[in-house]
C-alpha cells in the first residue's frame, strides 16, 4: 500500500478498545503488515501530558469547554506528529480512540453539540479521518464491571475522572456513538462488544479484508 489504512476503536469505558486495538495489530503483524498503536488521548509526549491532565481525578472542575479544547490539542499534535507520517510511509495505524469520542463525549453527552464539536474536529485532524471506525458497543453496567480488570491490565490504581461519572453520562456516551453510527454507516460499523474477544476480534478482521490492500489479513 502507498498509503497506510487508519482504523480507530471507539466506546464507552470498559468496552475493550485497547486489547481489541492490540490484537488487530497482531494480526496485522502475522500478515506481514507494517503497523503502529497509538492512543487518545496520549501517543506522543506533549499528547501524553495532556492525558495525564483530563484523567487526573483531582481535575473533576474542568469545564467542559476546557475539556474538549485540550482532547481537541492533544488530537493535533497525535495526528501531526504521529498519525499523518505514519500513514505516509504506508505504516497503518490502529489507533485506541479519536476525533469520534469528542463527538460522543463532549458534543452530545456533555452538550455542546455534535455539530460544533465535528466542525472543530475538523481543524483539528487537518483531513486525516480514519478509513474505518469500530464502536465497540457495550451496556452501560457491563463496561463499569470490566473497569476493575482493565485498570489492573493497565496497571492503573484509581478510576480516572471520566469513569467517575455517573451512569446517566455514560448512557449518554453510549448513545452519542450509536448516533454517529447511524450517520457514518460507510465508515462506521458496531461491533457487539459482549461477545468474547476472539469473536469480535474476528468480526473486525473480517471487515478490514475488504479494504484494500488486506485480503490477506
Amino acid at each position: 500500500m502507498d498509503r497506510g489504512l487508519f482504523v480507530t476503536f471507539e466506546g464507552i469505558e470498559g468496552s475493550g478498545k485497547s486489547s481489541v486495538a492490540r490484537e488487530v495489530g497482531e494480526a496485522f503483524g502475522r500478515a506481514g503488515l507494517p503497523v503502529l498503536l497509538a492512543r487518545e488521548p496520549g501517543g506522543a509526549p506533549v499528547p501524553e501530558a495532556i492525558r495525564r491532565v483530563l484523567l487526573d481525578p483531582a481535575h473533576r472542575g474542568l469545564s467542559p469547554r476546557a475539556e474538549l479544547l485540550l482532547y481537541l490539542a492533544s488530537r493535533a499534535q497525535l495526528v501531526e506528529e504521529v498519525v499523518r507520517p505514519a500513514l505516509g510511509r504506508g505504516v497503518s495505524v490502529l489507533c485506541d480512540r479519536f476525533m469520534d469520542a469528542s463527538v460522543a463525549y463532549q458534543g452530545w453527552a456533555r452538550g455542546l453539540g455534535e455539530e460544533l464539536v465535528a466542525e472543530l474536529n475538523a481543524f483539528a485532524v487537518a483531513g486525516v479521518v480514519p478509513d474505518r471506525t469500530f464502536v465497540l458497543d457495550l451496556p452501560v453496567p457491563d463496561g463499569f464491571a470490566r473497569g476493575p480488570e482493565r485498570r489492573e491490565a493497565e496497571g492503573e490504581r484509581r478510576r480516572d475522572r471520566l469513569e467517575l461519572e455517573d451512569r446517566d453520562f455514560h448512557e449518554r456516551v453510549r448513545e452519542g456513538y450509536l448516533r454517529i453510527a447511524s450517520r457514518e454507516p460507510g465508515r462506521v460499523t458496531v461491533i457487539d462488544a459482549a461477545m468474547p474477544l476472539e469473536a469480535v476480534v474476528g468480526a473486525i478482521v473480517r471487515n478490514l479484508r475488504a479494504l484494500p490492500g488486506l485480503s490477506d489479513l
